[in-house]
């Protein structure tokens, strides 16, 4: 080439133009090989999804190269950088080598024998397809779906299902770690009403519950009651603490909910009159005066406006309103005990054993020295087999971390290094995390075998929680095979390191299904992966998976704070509306849940009016390398414990 084409304001320098073209060329050449190598790996891809499947493994070949100093030459030339290339990737190249060439004043050569390639606007609409056969037709005026967890109030609560649906739930979600198959059945029947009476569509989502690895039991905690007036940010008390008062002998329940219930003698409780005063020395030897507002033939109400502890044995004693003398004492009675829990700071202990023995904190001699260290137990004896020293623990969603030092006798010692020396408290039932550790636990426990009759007869779309590998793919869809003729959709929840790692491969086997989808269930996956990481690794699930055409879900502690407290945080209003990237976004229960779903959507919709400009840097890309061609050893060379962090 002695030529380059003149272009005002651009430095067209003919040896720039032949490296472009080079480069270019070389990029397409390996994608069009890896198609080639996995034409056996095609032919068992679903006719839904073939040609998605050739443009994922196309786009897996391009990012497993550093393309940025390419992208800047590209950009120098006012070329496409190939940053928007995810649907419709060799279109995109084949695009840029084209006009490359016309400006190198270069003929090019069309290749033979290829077949015709998916085109950009092809690619746009697979995902719209697609989207629409997993999480049912769009609403009007909103392109991203809304999915709302159910919670278990609404198997009883009909107005709750329909309000949700009227404000824009597009996907039920029932969560199968919760309630039972009579109270789903309800919760399906209210929206099946709700959609006939509003006339919209709703798709159900199953989602099974999968091998979550938790705290056993902890054994219980001391007989108190702390019962705390209502206080203001500033400390100040704006509502005392309702207290109810009945006999232990024969005890009844209030008309409304108490902040604690006290049981005492039924003779001494006949003399309380509305005034009267009941004092008392708590159990942290604080004077404390109940005032009696409410008297009935079930009980008394009383209120207190200081913080009151009692124990059992807590001396009452009754002053009749406007005497001085006349004073009669009762004890409270028997009380349940409290919930335990383990107190936990930087340096300290905890043992990890491998039953569900009740847990217990550490024991200290007089002088404050430890005498054993605190110990709880775990759900999944199984994992013991696959902890090494030296690997990371996690505990309640990344609120308390460790390193786990040694393993003897079905028992692992946990050095704690985080939280913050202020030190945070571990309960039963808190979430495990091991991302260090090569667990190989089932993908379906009995329970998700139990449950999966119901489901495979009532659910539109399954969740499969935990994905892994191809093979906990693969083990769903032959149960579902097994269990009917209908073909709900498979969600692939991505929430560890070896499903993030494994995404690809997975993808290629959910593709066998008619229906398929991602969700980046980000509250373990931030655990098992490092919060710094998060915002990177969900890029990358939506890069493959819009790649393969694919829906992705964008779940976890989305407006979690206005679900709650009926006020949104700035942060979370922002990461709402970068759930519009996604085909779909997952609230969670709350109390106001309704007006979540109502906030939500106002926000996606005005998110959608606004163009990206978001142009990816497109560094070399690990996750692209995970799926090798089927020549070759594929990911099981990769070692498991390898970082997950991108070169």
């Amino acid at each position: 080439m002695t030529a380059c084409k003149t272009v005002p304001g651009v430095d067209l320098a003919a040896a720039d133009l032949e490296s472009v073209l080079s480069d270019l060329a070389a990029i397409r050449a390996d994608m069009v090989a890896e198609s080639d190598a996995s034409a056996s790996r095609l032919r068992h891809i679903h006719p839904n999804y073939r040609i998605s499947a050739e443009n994922l493994l196309q786009y897996l070949a391009l990012r497993r190269r550093d393309l940025r100093p390419l992208q800047l030459r590209l950009a120098a030339m006012g070329l496409s950088s190939l940053g928007r290339a995810e649907s419709h990737v060799l279109a995109t190249v084949d695009t840029v080598l084209h006009v490359a060439h016309r400006l190198a004043q270069q003929p090019r050569a069309e290749p033979l024998g290829e077949t015709p390639r998916l085109d950009f606007s092809q690619g746009r609409r697979l995902l719209t397809e697609h989207t629409d056969a997993l999480l049912g037709p769009g609403p009007p005026r909103r392109l991203t779906r809304i999915m709302v967890t159910m919670p278990s109030e609404a198997a009883d609560d009909y107005r709750l299902v329909h309000n949700l649906l009227q404000q824009g739930m597009d996907c039920i979600r029932i969560n199968c770690a919760h309630d039972d198959a009579v109270a789903w059945s309800r919760m399906i029947a209210h929206l099946n009403r709700a959609k006939q009476a509003l006339n919209l569509p709703c798709k159900i989502v199953m989602d099974l519950a999968g091998p979550k690895l938790r705290t056993g039991p902890l054994g219980p905690g001391p007989a108190v009651v702390r019962i705390p007036p209502s206080r203001d940010i500033f400390g100040r008390v704006l509502a005392p603490a309702r207290v109810w008062l009945t006999p232990a002998a024969a005890p009844h329940s209030p008309s409304s909910s108490p902040t604690a219930s006290l049981f005492v003698s039924g003779t001494w409780l006949a003399q309380l009159r509305a005034g009267d005063r009941v004092k008392l020395i708590d159990a942290r030897e604080a004077k404390r005066t109940l005032q009696i507002v409410e008297v009935s033939e079930r009980g008394c109400w009383a209120e207190v406006a200081k913080t009151t502890y009692v124990v059992p044995g807590t001396v009452l004693r009754h002053t009749p309103a406007g005497m001085d003398r006349g004073e009669s004492e009762t004890f409270v009675g028997k009380l349940p005990p409290s919930e335990n829990r383990i107190f936990l700071r930087p340096g300290d202990l905890l043992v990890i054993h491998q039953d569900l023995t009740p847990g217990r904190p550490p024991m200290y001699d007089s002088a404050g020295k430890v005498l054993s260290p605190a110990s709880i137990g775990c759900t999944i004896p199984e994992v013991f087999e696959e902890v090494r020293s030296g690997d990371s623990i996690w505990f309640d969603d990344g609120k308390i971390g460790g390193v786990v030092e040694k393993i003897e006798r079905a028992r692992a010692f946990v050095r704690v290094t985080h939280p913050s020396a202020a030190g945070e408290r571990l309960r039963s039932n808190k979430g495990i995390n091991l991302p260090d550790s090569n667990l190989r636990l089932p993908a379906l426990t009995a329970d998700d075998l139990k449950h999966l009759p119901f489901i495979a007869e009532h659910a539109d779309v399954v969740e499969l929680s935990f994905a892994n590998s191809a093979q906990d793919v693969e083990l769903l869809q032959r149960h579902l095979t097994r269990l009917s003729d209908r073909r709900p959709g498979i969600v692939l929840k991505i929430e560890t390191r070896r499903g993030f790692e494994n995404l690809p491969e997975m993808l290629l086997t959910a593709m066998r299904w008619p229906c398929c989808g991602v969700m980046i269930a980000r509250g373990d996956l931030a655990v098992e992966c490092g919060f710094e990481r998060l915002a990177e690794i969900q890029e990358e699930i939506l890069w493959i998976s819009e790649a393969a055409h694919v829906p992705v879900i964008w779940a976890t502690q989305v407006l979690e704070t206005l679900a709650k407290t009926g006020m949104p945080s700035r942060a979370e209003v922002t990461d709402a509306a970068m759930g519009q990237r996604a085909e779909c976004v997952m609230l969670n229960k709350g109390p106001h849940m309704v007006g979540a779903v109502r906030a939500l959507g106002d926000i996606l919709r005005r998110m959608q009016t606004h163009k990206s400009k978001r142009r990816a840097l497109l560094r070399e890309l690990r996750l692209a390398k995970s799926l090798l061609p089927e020549s070759g050893t594929g990911a099981a060379h990769h070692s498991e414990r390898e970082s997950t962090s991108s070169a």
